[in-house]
This record gives C-alpha cells, structure tokens and sequence, in this order.
C-alpha cells in the first residue's frame, strides 16, 4: 500500500499521514495512533526519500572509526557497535561511519558534521582533557558521547561506567581477603576509563594503608595476547603479586593462559579479577575457574546511547544529562585468600 491509498482508506490527508509518522507534534494523539496503527495492519512503509525531504532529517548518525591495530583488534567495541546498530535499527535510523587516521580525527569529526549525511554524532574513545567535546559543543549537531573526559566540565551529553568505584570495589574486596601486593593490568594509557581505574586501585590501597607499586601496573591493548605477555612478566618476579586486577576478560583469558603455563591456579595460588564487558564469547563462568568480576554491558550502553541520541535529533531538544551506571561485583571462584 502506498501514501496515496492509506490516505483514501483513512480518510485523511497525506500531509496529516506523513507528519503523524514522521512525529510532528501538531497532529493530535488520537489521529497519530489510528495513523501508526493502520500503516502497521497494511504495511506501509514511507519512502525513505521523501521522508527525509518531509523531515529534513537524514535518519542516520554518524561515528568516526580510528583505523590501526589498536582499534582493529578491540572486540569491545564491536560488541558496542551492535548495541548501537540494533538502537538505531528500531528507530529506523542507520550508521554512518567514517574511518580515519587517529592523527585526523577532529577534522574527519567535523567534516562529517557538516556534511549533511548524518543527523547525530557518537563519540567514542575518550581521553584526559579531550578537546572533542568543546569542537563538537561549537558545532550545530547533537552528539552524545561514550565515557567522560577528565578535566573537561560535565556539561555534555554522555553515558558512561563508574570505572573508579567499580575498581575501588574490586580492590577493596581483594584487601579483604588480605591481599595488598596487587597488580593492575589495564587498557592503553591516556584514555579516561584506564586513568579512573587506576585512581580506583590506588585510592582503596591508601585507605588501607598500602600504595599501588608502579611496577604493578601495566597498560596495553585489551586482548588475550597482551594479558599471557604482561602475566609472564609479573610471575617471573621473586616478589611476584598475589592478586591481579585486569581491565577486561580479554586480558584475564591471556592471565589465566600464563597462570596455567605455570601450573598456577585462579583463586588458589593468585586472585583474580576482571571487568566484565559482557561479552558473548567471553563468559566468566566459562573460564576453568569461574571469575569474579565487575560487570557492566557494552551492549546495553549502545543500545542506551542510541536511544538518548536519538531521541535529541527527533525532540531537537539538547540532552545535557550526565549518565553513571555502577558495575556490579560478582563473586567467583578466582578470588580467595592471600597466600602467606
């Protein structure tokens, strides 16, 4: 069924059809539900087209993807990506992504701001004091970003983690069970989830009395590759940890690799902990020893974002709300007591 015949079988106009679908608020509620529900009984589809010229909205948003191995080997991302997708998907909105030089990003950010081929920005990646916040509030596009930028004032749309009290949590658990030799194997350096992490750590050690040795700490890439690299290192001292925190089960699936090397076991010989990004292939109740973890879903934060951006392209009102999900501590198997 096209415009034309839903129109005669209702009995109403086509502008009024295509301004109760397109969500103009001047068509009353009672005539936009006998629209929405008679397009859903005839399947009427609008023609995208003409729905964008009615509109002027290009019913997509757009996200600059940094290419190099750093991004290209982060399955955590595109267990993201696909909360966005399906976000975006239900709201008949697509992606548009730009991939680009990590040097480039600003330009490549602003380029596809003014372009005209996307309704909405998504930022991802963010770091310390990061200046794409400022360059995007400058810009006349709603965004919403993924993660904080310390140093930069919350007066921006973003959903983001409580990294800090998440890791503030784990080491206060391991402290407990009387640990204080505590390792952290974090992201890469510089970005503003790693520096909340460390600050987490490090705060609940100094409360205890304890500091967090710097040659505890350790930053990489979050695959299996770099956890068994930076564990074999951490073993192979004399004075070696006892509990090891790591930023993701990527980097616990390689901790476990180099502990089992060894002979070594989770929650036995050293405690583990790891962030739990809820990803599909890496379950911590899969690991030989179940792992105690930190838990929050990437893919619920894409479908979140989605949703919040979104809504700002269609209500064309900003969205200034600041969005902290706490992670949740989930005790396994990998932790126990300190060994002495």
């Amino acid at each position: 069924m096209n415009l034309k015949q839903l129109s005669q079988h209702l009995g109403i106009s086509q502008t009024t059809i295509s301004r109760a679908l397109n969500g103009y608020p001047e068509v009353n509620a009672e005539t936009r539900r006998k629209i929405i529900d008679a397009a859903q009984k005839t399947g009427y589809r609008p023609n995208v087209a003409a729905q964008r010229l009615a509109t002027g909205k290009m019913g997509s948003i757009g996200l600059v993807m940094p290419t190099g191995p750093d991004y290209q080997s982060d399955v955590h991302f595109g267990e993201f990506l696909s909360g966005l997708g399906e976000a975006s998907a239900r709201n008949g909105f697509h992606l548009v992504i730009m991939p680009t030089d990590p040097a480039n990003e600003e330009n490549a950010l602003k380029e596809l701001a003014v372009s005209g081929s996307v309704d909405g920005i998504y930022l991802a990646y963010m770091k310390k004091n990061d200046p794409r916040i400022e360059m995007m509030k400058g810009l006349s596009i709603p965004f919403m970003v993924h993660g904080r930028s310390w140093g930069v004032e919350a007066d921006y749309p973003f959903l983001d983690v409580d990294n800090e009290t998440a890791f503030h949590d784990a080491t206060s658990l391991l402290l407990q069970l009387g640990h204080h030799n505590i390792a952290l194997l974090n992201g890469p350096e510089g970005y503003d989830f790693t520096f909340r992490r460390h600050r987490g750590v490090e705060a609940a050690l100094g409360e205890s009395g304890y500091t967090l040795r710097q040659d505890n700490v350790s930053h990489s890439i979050m695959n299996d590759e770099a956890g068994f690299l930076k564990m074999e290192q951490l073993l192979s001292r004399a004075d070696r940890p006892t509990a090891i925190i790591c930023a993701s089960t990527a980097l616990a699936l390689g901790a476990v690799r180099s502990l089992n090397h060894r002979g070594l076991k989770p929650g036995r010989d050293i405690s583990l902990i790891a962030h739990d990004d809820v990803l599909p292939l890496l379950k911590p109740v899969n690991f030989s020893v179940p792992l105690t973890t930190t838990r929050s879903s990437l893919r619920a934060a894409g479908l979140r974002i989605a949703e919040r951006l979104i809504k700002q392209i269609k209500s064309g009102q900003p969205d200034n709300q600041q969005e902290l999900w706490k992670a949740e501590l989930v005790v396994r198997g990998s932790t126990g007591p300190a060994r002495v």
